[in-house]
């Protein structure tokens, strides 16, 4: 069955869970919600959000040909020693190896895999730098549904995952929506420790303290509370219950590099950028930038 030989490969290539959806344009509700959301400009700077607005909505813009939207996870979950410090906290998907090099990888590898099979197909693969709404898919494809601090949620790997796509013009029959199994839970939405979220399922990124500390260029106003956090935050995320589930990622590179254990914020204030250069090659920790990274060293 082709469905199976998919899925197969797509375990093969590394993935911890894989799932189908029919390749059309998002449903009407999302396309207001992502409208309404970028209107009100909840993106913040990321002046990058408000392109592509109408490929972000409808797969066909990115593959012609795409009739199946293949999505796959991959388990991110790990220890992470700093989560109890005061200061100097460091998202768990960070502080390893940067997640796009790894995603990548996987998919160049099932894409040729796909391609040594079914040499006639077309595919397109992307992690989170290309215009199309990961999550949304995910739910479409049955591996998780979406919850109210607007992150994925999977039943046996909770909300440590990193989500790649894969547009193919295989047909493949897709796999049931997953159903939301929040309920009336808001334990997310109560540990932001900014307010972050308006209301379930939007984000106001000029709240964020992910964006401040990863995306924001440039000194902060005054106004701006980082509480304890470095390089992003996973406070949305921790107090997440399905995350009791959660099970350990079988993934070397993802796990946390030495020098990122312990934050050491007095010397990294004052950073060479050649010492920078050397301790975050290869890792997430690269996006804020060598001054992003010194500020958020300063303010702490």
């Amino acid at each position: 069955m082709l469905k199976d030989r998919l899925r197969n490969l797509a375990l093969a290539s590394g993935f911890d869970a894989v799932g189908f959806a029919r390749a059309e344009p998002v449903d009407q509700e999302t396309a207001q919600h992502f409208r309404e959301w970028i209107a009100t400009d909840h993106q913040a700077s990321m002046a990058y959000m408000k392109e592509n607005i109408e490929k972000r909505l409808d797969p066909s813009l990115l593959l012609s040909e795409a009739k199946t939207v293949i999505v796959l996870l991959s388990n991110y979950h790990r220890p992470n020693p700093t989560e109890t410090l005061e200061a100097g906290k460091i998202a768990r998907y960070a502080g390893g190896r940067d997640y796009h090099k790894i995603i990548r990888k996987g998919l160049k590898d099932l894409r040729r895999k796909i391609e040594d099979d079914f040499p006639d197909s077309k595919n397109w693969f992307a992690v989170d730098t290309s215009p199309i709404l990961e999550r949304y898919w995910a739910e479409r494809a049955g591996v998780g549904w979406v919850g109210k601090n607007t992150m994925l949620i999977n039943r046996g790997l909770g909300t440590w995952t990193f989500i790649g796509i894969l547009l193919t013009s295989l047909d493949i029959l897709p796999d049931q929506p997953h159903a939301d199994h929040c309920g009336s839970c808001t334990k997310c939405l109560e540990a932001c420790p900014t307010q972050a979220f308006p209301g379930p399922g939007v984000l106001d990124s000029n709240r964020c303290v992910s964006y401040w500390t990863i995306e924001h260029r440039g000194d902060f106003p005054e106004n701006v509370d980082l509480h304890g956090w470095f390089f992003g935050c996973d406070d949305c995320q921790t107090a997440c219950p399905w995350n009791r589930f959660a099970k350990p990622t079988g993934e070397p590179d993802y796990d946390l590099r030495k020098p990122f254990g312990s934050s050491d914020l007095v010397r990294w204030a004052e950073i060479t950028r050649g010492e920078w250069d050397e301790i975050t090659r290869g890792t997430a920790i690269r996006r804020a930038g060598y001054e992003g990274f010194r500020r958020n060293a300063r303010v702490l």
